[in-house]
């Protein structure tokens, strides 16, 4: 009677906790139909065979399939800017049961699941990463081993707000690396790489190829929210 269920999306009231009154879950952007088997983006028509989208087929992706449950728009977006800059942890299990409803189907259930990380000045200044909170919820839910600190940023990269595509890639070129005492927990093991967003793909390139690196097998993407490229 206090603190009655609220709405995640609009803050209205709702009949249980951490979930979405009707109105916001109807414009909420899931993902649907056919999409690219590398980043999750929507693609026109159907197909019984995994396809790529242009951007996968252009720059290669360092892993091996990837997915994401929602467009990066909307209320997807209003709940992804909450988790990250609004201390909103109450989203996280919402948004894990719906990246592992998500998740490729081929991740094997000896997989470690891996936040993509941030810096240490960053970490201070937010307190926490969002990406390993949402990588532990999905951890816990899938039965899958958690680290979350495998990955480390070895220098402070900037903000890849408005950068292109090819200046994305070149910031995060040899910013991400396995930690050393880590190498032999990933050595010959699948991973899970969880972030929040994907935008150009550039930080989770840079966080797959530390542990190819580091000679993980077969690497798997999930984000909540992928940008979907302007018509």
């Amino acid at each position: 009677m206090i603190y009655p269920p609220r709405c995640l999306g609009c803050g209205g009231l709702v009949d249980q906790d951490h979930g979405l009154c009707a109105t916001c879950f109807a414009e909420t952007p899931f993902i649907s139909g056919l999409v690219c088997d590398l980043c999750g983006i929507t693609l026109p028509g159907n197909s019984d065979i995994a396809v790529h989208c242009d951007d996968c087929l252009s720059i290669g992706r360092p892993w091996s399939q990837g997915r994401a449950p929602l467009r990066y728009e909307g209320v997807a977006r209003k709940l992804v800017l909450g988790l990250k800059h609004g201390d909103r942890h109450e989203i996280v299990g919402m948004a894990a049961d719906w990246m592992v409803g998500a998740c490729p189907p081929d991740v094997p259930n000896d997989a470690i699941v891996l936040p993509v990380p941030l810096h240490l000045f960053r970490l201070v200044s937010r307190r926490y990463n969002q990406s390993a909170l949402l990588a532990q919820a999905m951890a816990n839910r899938m039965g899958l081993e958690f680290c979350p600190d495998s990955l480390v940023r070895q220098r402070r990269t900037v903000s890849l707000d408005g950068k292109s595509r090819d200046a994305r890639f070149a910031e995060l070129a040899d910013a991400i690396a396995v930690r050393s005492s880590k190498v032999g927990q990933l050595r010959n093991r699948p991973i899970l790489l969880v972030d929040d967003v994907m935008t150009s793909g550039a930080t989770l390139a840079a966080c797959a190829q530390a542990c190819h690196d580091a000679q993980s097998r077969e690497i798997y993407v999930v984000v909540l929210a992928r940008v979907a490229k302007a018509a």
